[in-house]
């Protein structure tokens, strides 16, 4: 397929989200179903103007004039893609598949289209009602931050240390354009694609057959290492999930103490049997289904990580079509939940041991305004400095995580450059 006919492809696509209320990478793959011709290359170009169209909604809505599905691709071929108006164009005309020519209101549009005057929630691409909170978060700095969530991510990795040092790992996969994350311990990126390139399949790679390598994104894995897990101790996991972090905790616990995974939907952990394995991983015991499973651990627990239900909005870059699917219901229902998760996850932590409370949401609701409400609730808990924890693991100098209260921290694609994340630990008072 020609750039036209991938054009008319992705126009169609988001016509079908949009009118169908469908999440987008369901529609891209029954579009691709549909349509056996295409080739991988086509679907990995049709997806990235898609996707970026998703991710850039307000923005090319305002600079086209218009926020149909056909004038976000053009916007997307323009200032995304940086395609030349006469060479588009011209290519457009080649193509018996294109969508129709650009009218002359399209190529004012987008030759001289502007974000000057647009209101500043517009050139962040957040949600209108979003945008009072975020750009309270973020002061003078909101619009920057909501561009870096609007741009395409990385591809990163963490090397399994049971198995392989980085060192090795980066050697062995230099021919895939791998390099050393900035600030994660064992991390690793393939920096992000543009226009219609995709990142290599590294599932196809050996290191990762081997166990050497997971896909975990540096937020994530700087989150597990916040945790600040020691060999022999006991940890759970409380929302383990597909087992991200577990599978970074017994890393870090170098294949020893214990560490519990715990997640009350069985059907999200069903990943983790078959990563456990590949990883070598022989310090993990899974528990799904109800907190009776847990009983035998109350309050015997060196850490205990809550890695909550959330809006998700620090992973935008990565699911843009749930930026525009959030609710001021749907995130009331959110903090509820987290709520729940840590009032769950506290009697387990020993007397002096630690609560480690993470999402992967930038929004302060979710986030300070949880652990402060924790606090309030249960006294026995005090808030402790993770920055110290930052400073202490990865020194003073390079990136710096947000804290909007000197102890928590928010990590951000525009200052971390990895997905948004929150980290806050509490130590359990020991009355001895």
């Amino acid at each position: 397929m020609r750039l036209g006919g991938r054009a008319a492809a992705a126009i169609d696509i988001l016509e079908d989200i949009e009118t169908r209320h469908r999440p987008a990478g369901e529609a891209l793959k029954d579009w691709g179903v549909s349509h056996r011709f295409a080739g991988s290359g086509d679907r990995a170009a049709i997806g990235n103007l898609v996707y970026d169209a998703l991710r850039n909604r307000l923005s090319l809505a305002w600079v086209m004039g218009d926020d149909s599905p056909r004038s976000a691709i053009l916007g997307v071929l323009g200032r995304v893609w940086d395609r030349d108006l006469e060479v588009l164009k011209t290519q457009f005309a080649a193509d018996r598949f294109a969508p129709r020519p650009l009218s002359a209101g399209e190529c004012v549009a987008y030759r001289t289209g502007s974000l000057d005057s647009a209101p500043d929630w517009t050139k962040a691409d957040i949600p209108e009602w979003v945008w009072v909170v975020f750009a309270d978060g973020f002061e003078d700095e909101a619009v920057v931050e909501g561009r870096g969530l609007a741009a395409r991510p990385p591809l990163d990795l963490r090397v399994n240390t049971l198995k392989a040092q980085r060192a090795k790992v980066l050697d062995v996969l230099s021919h895939a354009g791998v390099v050393a994350c900035d600030i994660a311990s064992n991390g690793m990126r393939i920096g992000p694609t543009s226009g219609p390139d995709r990142h290599p399949n590294v599932q196809a790679e050996a290191a990762y057959q081997k166990g050497w390598i997971e896909i975990q994104d540096e937020g994530s894995q700087i989150c597990a290492e916040l945790v600040f897990a020691k060999p022999g101790e006991k940890v759970l996991d409380f929302c383990a999930g597909a087992g991200g972090k577990t599978l970074a905790l017994a890393a870090a616990l170098d294949n020893t103490g214990q560490v519990f995974a715990f997640d009350r939907d069985r059907k999200r952990m069903a990943p983790i049997y078959d990563r456990l394995k590949r990883a070598g991983v022989r310090n993990v015991q899974t528990k799904a289904g109800g907190l009776e499973q847990l009983d035998d651990l109350v309050g015997k627990m060196d850490r205990v990580l809550v890695d909550a239900p959330c809006s998700g909005s620090g992973t935008w870059r990565r699911k843009p079509e749930t930026k525009w699917k959030l609710t001021s219901k749907s995130l009331e229902a959110r903090m509820s939940e987290q709520d729940t998760a840590l009032d769950e996850a506290a009697p387990f932590v020993r007397p002096g041991g630690y609560l480690c409370y993470v999402t992967c949401s930038v929004l302060p609701q979710e986030n300070e305004a949880r652990v402060y409400a924790f606090l309030d609730r249960q006294a026995q808990f005090s808030l402790l400095s993770a920055g110290e924890v930052w400073e202490e693991l990865y020194g003073a100098e390079g990136p710096k995580p947000w804290s909007a209260d000197g102890c928590t921290v928010t990590l951000t694609p525009a200052s971390t450059g990895t997905d948004g994340f929150f980290f806050a630990v509490l130590q359990r008072n020991d009355p001895s």
